[in-house]
């Protein structure tokens, strides 16, 4: 069987920075796989054009550039913030308020996305929102473990539904 639409997937790889000998930034290994259904925006798009038409057993090897990833770094997505937001007089938020820490927001439109905290002044806080890959080059090298038709457990674990519908109810032979 080969990689294509609603195929259940399971693959090993080690990803590096920029190039074959770039640094290793992930390794997934035969005990715990990578598993997804492919062709459902689970992955990067250009991550799947290159595993596509793969068959179980076949090894692959591509770069996707920073553009076809997480997106160029860009400044614009340094941002300050006013201190306030934080409410650093409570304890626990100075706590996790600090140079380095991942902090979870949502923006004005309601969009949760994570900050990385730069630089803690008296009257803001700077944030870089740019992805943690943003930039980069991303090397990958695997196997595909197992490509097989999905069953009805494996399409609730993804959510998808008895038919790829978003999680439908399937006890009555449809989804509701």
């Amino acid at each position: 069987m080969i990689i294509e639409n609603d195929k259940l997937v399971s693959l090993t790889y080690q990803l590096k920075s920029d190039n074959a000998n770039g640094e290793v930034i992930e390794t997934v290994t035969a005990d715990n796989p990578l598993t997804f259904l492919f062709g459902q925006g689970m992955m990067l798009p250009k991550f799947e054009e290159n595993i596509q038409g793969k068959k179980e057993g076949e090894s692959f090897e591509f770069i996707l550039d920073s553009v076809d990833a997480y997106g160029e770094y860009t400044q614009d997505n340094v941002i300050e913030i006013p201190s306030s937001v934080f409410e650093l007089d409570k304890p626990e938020n100075k706590n996790l308020v600090q140079v380095g820490n991942s902090i979870p927001m949502m923006d004005s439109a309601g969009n949760r996305l994570t900050g990385v905290v730069l630089k803690i002044e008296k009257d803001f806080v700077t944030m870089d929102f740019n992805h943690a890959m943003a930039g980069k080059q991303l090397h990958f090298t695997g196997k595909v473990i197992s490509v097989k038709e999905p069953s009805a457990e494996d399409l609730m674990m993804f959510n998808t539904g008895c038919s790829g519908c978003g999680g439908g109810d399937c006890s009555s032979g449809g989804c509701h």
